[in-house]
């Protein structure tokens, strides 16, 4: 099985949800806070499936280990995809949960009482060192509340009312969010193919070493004369 896979995120509510998950596959799941502060990377994709690969690579480049990374928004089809990509930092690069939270709101209201559909992306991708990756994605459907609602998760959560269990994202325990929600959707195929996902982490990470000299090309070296 894998040795360890390090999870590219140092947002503790997902590393729960990743850790959670993923608690009774045979791997050694690390995350950023036990190799120390490392430079962070670029999320200037245009979609998740960029953002997703450029942080699972730079990761797994920097610490030379196979790396998880997921890259997760809100899409919300009255604002055209938004908040998408920018789901974070919706509300201006350093804005809390609840600043987003009341962005979007106050969005919604200038578009009127019409179409509050949306739904969480969520791509996960499993990159090694020197740059192939797998990708897996999730999607879980549902719609935009007026108030916020429930104490638990994070981000959009408290607004995201999710109809086949009448509750918000927010009202769900860790258990009930995790079998229906994006990213518990994306880590479910990855802990289905685990089995595969090792045997191609084997080779890829096989392929990266380099090739042990091979002594026999050297047994006929004349190493009395100097270069």
């Amino acid at each position: 099985m894998i040795q360890m896979l390090v999870i590219a995120t140092q947002n503790k509510n997902k590393l729960a949800e990743f850790k959670e998950i993923l608690k009774d596959v045979a791997i050694e799941v690390k995350s950023l806070a036990d190799f120390g502060p490392i430079p962070e990377p670029v999320e200037d994709g245009d979609t998740f499936d960029e953002n997703a690969y450029k942080k699972a690579h730079h990761t797994a480049k920097v610490l030379g280990l196979p790396a998880i990374a997921d890259d997760s928004g809100l899409v919300v089809d009255a604002l055209r995809g938004s908040p998408g990509v920018h789901s974070a930092r919706y509300a201006g690069e350093n804005a809390t949960d609840d600043e987003n939270c009341r962005k979007l709101l106050q969005e919604l209201e200038v578009m009127g009482d019409g179409n509050r559909k949306a739904h969480f992306t969520c791509v996960l991708s499993i990159a090694v060192p020197s740059g192939p990756a797998l990708t897996y994605e999730g999607k879980c459907n549902g719609i935009i509340l007026r108030e916020p609602r429930g104490e638990s998760g994070f981000g959009y959560d408290p607004l995201f009312y999710f109809e086949q269990h009448s509750k918000t994202f927010a009202e769900l325990t860790m258990e009930e969010k995790n079998k229906v929600s994006h990213r518990g959707k994306a880590l479910k195929e990855v802990k289905s193919e685990i089995n595969m996902i090792a045997k191609w982490l084997k080779q890829r990470l096989a392929e990266e070493k380099p090739a042990k000299p091979d002594h026999d090309h050297f047994k006929d070296n004349d190493w009395s004369e100097e270069v």
